[in-house]
């Protein structure tokens, strides 16, 4: 898809709770940061449960963790 829409943001659903990992979205982001959104809201609203931890700060810990996977990426396309 990247190749017939070089500059087209793409919405990445399936990371986290799905299974997908942001490690495998490297060529959506080829043309830079803005390349991919991706969207992971069962993983960030499920985090408390799964880790045992209080909901909140649960939720912002795996967010903060997807961005900066999600960023790290961004940065090596560039």
């Amino acid at each position: 898809m990247r190749e017939l829409m070089p500059s087209a943001p793409f919405l990445l659903p399936g990371v986290g709770t799905q299974g997908g990992r942001v490690e495998d979205l490297a060529p959506a982001f080829a043309p830079g940061p803005a390349g991919g959104l991706i969207s992971a809201s069962r993983s960030i609203a499920g985090a408390g449960e799964r880790a045992g931890a209080e909901p909140r700060a649960a939720a912002r810990e795996e967010a903060e963790r997807l961005r900066e996977a999600a960023w790290e990426l961004a940065r090596r396309a560039a």
